[in-house]
């Protein structure tokens, strides 16, 4: 039998804890194994823990959830994901968690089908990138965040223009059975293209990726 998700609630607001405590508790393959008060509690209960998915806030006192983030996910073997709970859906600092290693972002008033699922895609290390939203805010962001670049080549260093094109479709938001339609090849050749591209620039996940992507100018928002 599969071990569950284990998962950390880090959060200012009891009832918040309480509330997705109770939802994911129900859920047969995930278990809530702590609840944190804020970013210094959730660091520390992290090191003591060892879940495998922390839900952040991103305002907390103390110590906010981008720099708990960063904390936590900045170790190279770092095996943790973070997955960035807010209340509003552009939000600069969930753009600035994404940067700082979280894997994707939920709003806060998400269903419980949609809390658990996004669990368990980020905890199988996939980026919570479908939803329009988070194409949306990585692309406004990137956009108000420009700045003079480099040739585009020096910028993607050493990737392969098939490495390239993969990169661009996954700032897309396209799943990899998504790219391997597009590209007309096999899944398995999309996984070890999205393997080499995070190997070469030094990227932990796709939300990472993605966020290169429109950082460097492979990707330009719609209408810029």
């Amino acid at each position: 039998m599969t071990s569950p998700i284990r998962v950390l609630i880090a959060d200012d607001q009891m009832m918040v804890r309480q509330g997705f405590t109770v939802l994911l508790n129900a859920e047969p393959d995930i278990e809530v194994v702590g609840q944190a008060v804020d970013g210094l509690d959730a660091i520390a209960q992290v090191a003591e823990l060892a879940p495998d998915v922390v839900l952040m806030d991103i305002r907390m006192p103390r110590l906010g959830g981008i720099e708990a983030t960063q904390h936590i996910t900045s170790p190279a073997d770092a095996a943790v994901k973070v997955l960035v709970l807010t209340t509003f859906d552009l939000d600069e600092y969930v753009y600035e968690a994404l940067r700082a290693g979280a894997s994707g972002f939920l709003l806060k008033d998400a269903s419980a089908a949609e809390l658990a699922q996004a669990v368990r895609v980020v905890a199988a290390g996939e980026a919570l990138l479908a939803p329009t939203v988070t194409k949306r805010l990585i692309a406004e962001f990137s956009r108000v965040t420009a700045a003079p670049r480099a040739p585009l080549k020096q910028r993607v260093g050493d990737l392969t223009d098939r490495e390239t094109e993969v990169l661009s479709l996954i700032a897309q938001g396209l799943s990899n059975a998504e790219i391997a339609t597009r590209l007309v090849v096999a899944e398995q050749t999309v996984k070890t293209h999205v393997s080499r591209i995070l190997v070469k620039l030094g990227l932990r996940d796709r939300t990472q990726a993605a966020v290169f992507a429109y950082e460097t100018g492979l990707v330009r928002p719609a209408g810029y």
